[in-house]
């Protein structure tokens, strides 16, 4: 699954705003069937998310961002139907939430497969993306991942009052501390599970406080998460600005690779730049940085 840096929530029961989200400037838009939709308006949410996707998909000429539909929970009625109405072409990832349980994340995986052969989609082509929104998530992250092949990134659910802080119990602040250990897990894991599965960090709720987004976006980044996801798309532009390099940071980065690639065609895999000794281990890191600043070119 492709890193994205921002990825906009719009209600599925609305579509207008999913319209509008379309054309926001997120690198991917999350249909929502779950918290966003009264239990009585399901169904015809489904319907309305079906024909967005397909309307995007007919709409667009050049590449749009990325499709997700956000379902139900496994643990709710609801998903079986959620699935079947979402998995069609053009989408990219069903977001599954409150994901606890091995169980559940191999049912949504098969659930989505079967749909993917009934509808003439390449097998695999639709990511699985976990929601970690409750401690028991938190601490079997990494097994939940692991669960499928097709699980492609996760999303801690690091917003305030939601789940995840109800469920610990403890307070909230934009400086993150309260939630510092369940961030620094779920990335943990979820790296350690696989170099193609991508962080995602939660939402960011006050949308009165652009200052506490970027913040709360920046330690985000310094912790690894590449990206999260947004409730409005003011919000789109400060994320950007939170995740990117500054310039002076991507060119010593580009001097390592350049200097690097000079001595090791002289003989030697250890150099010093800009008064940092570099190996091979800081070389491919200032690789790595790189590949990702192109989302910021975007």
């Amino acid at each position: 699954m492709q890193p994205i840096r921002v990825a906009l929530f719009a209600p599925g029961i609305n579509a207008r705003v999913m319209a509008k989200a379309f054309a926001a400037g997120a690198d991917a838009v999350i249909l929502d069937l779950e918290d966003t939709v009264p239990v009585a308006a399901k169904s015809e949410a489904r319907s309305l998310v079906a024909a967005a996707i397909d309307g995007q998909v007919a709409a667009t000429a050049a590449p749009g961002p990325s499709i997700y539909v956000r379902t139900n929970a496994a643990s709710t009625v609801h998903l079986d139907d959620d699935i079947a109405a979402a998995v069609r072409p053009g989408l990219d990832a069903v977001v599954l939430p409150k994901a606890e349980s091995v169980a559940e994340v191999q049912r949504a995986a098969a659930l989505i497969a079967r749909r993917e052969t009934e509808r003439s989609i390449p097998a695999g082509s639709v990511a699985l993306i976990l929601q970690i929104e409750s401690a028991l998530g938190v601490y079997r992250c990494f097994d939940l991942v692991k669960a499928s092949p097709r699980v492609g990134a996760t999303c801690i659910g690091s917003g305030r009052d939601g789940d995840l802080q109800a469920d610990l119990g403890c307070s909230w602040s934009s400086e993150g501390v309260e939630l510092l250990y369940a961030r620094s897990k779920v990335l943990l894991d979820t790296r350690a599970a696989g170099s193609h599965v991508v962080p995602l960090d939660g939402v960011y709720t006050d949308l009165a406080d652009e200052a506490g987004l970027i913040r709360d976006s920046r330690l985000s980044a310094r912790l690894g998460y590449v990206g999260r996801t947004a409730i409005h798309p003011r919000q789109i532009a400060p994320m950007r600005q939170a995740y990117a390099l500054s310039s002076t940071e991507l060119d010593g980065y580009r001097r390592i690779i350049a200097e690097f690639e000079a001595a090791e065609k002289r003989g030697t895999a250890s150099i010093a730049v800009d008064g940092r000794l570099v190996d091979y281990a800081m070389y491919q890191r200032a690789r790595s940085v790189l590949d990702l600043a192109k989302l910021d070119q975007r």
